[in-house]
């Protein structure tokens, strides 16, 4: 079956190393939580918030062996008053597990955005 899943972290500043860092700790969250390889991943759209720039998030996913996965980086509609500093997720995989046991991810300042599944 293939799945989305969902996840999202607040990362420290628009800085290179932060936008890497944040959104390396949130592309394993997802792999280690739903017990997947880059095997199961048939793609990943990756987005970021309008004050994020100094790096692509999809760079860490391939720093992490995500070479022969479809990945691709937009930029979140600027929303006033819309949490910033974030990197979002979305994640389509081939899993057996039931949609009701799929982990989506919310790490850092972006539990706020779905605390009813918040880790």
């Amino acid at each position: 079956m293939v799945r989305a899943i969902r996840g999202a972290i607040q990362v420290e500043a628009n800085d290179r190393d932060a936008i890497i860092s944040g959104t390396t700790e949130l592309v394993a969250a997802v792999m280690e939580r739903n017990q997947l390889t880059t095997d199961d991943v048939i793609s990943v759209l990756f987005t970021a918030t309008p004050d994020l720039t100094a790096e692509f998030p999809a760079l860490a996913a391939r720093k992490l062996g995500f070479h022969e996965v479809p990945l691709i980086c937009c930029t979140e509609i600027g929303v006033p008053g819309a949490l910033p500093r974030v990197v979002r997720l979305m994640a389509h995989v081939e899993t057996d597990r039931p949609r009701a046991e799929i982990q989506h991810v919310y790490l850092r300042g972006a539990t706020v955005l779905r605390q009813d599944i918040a880790q």
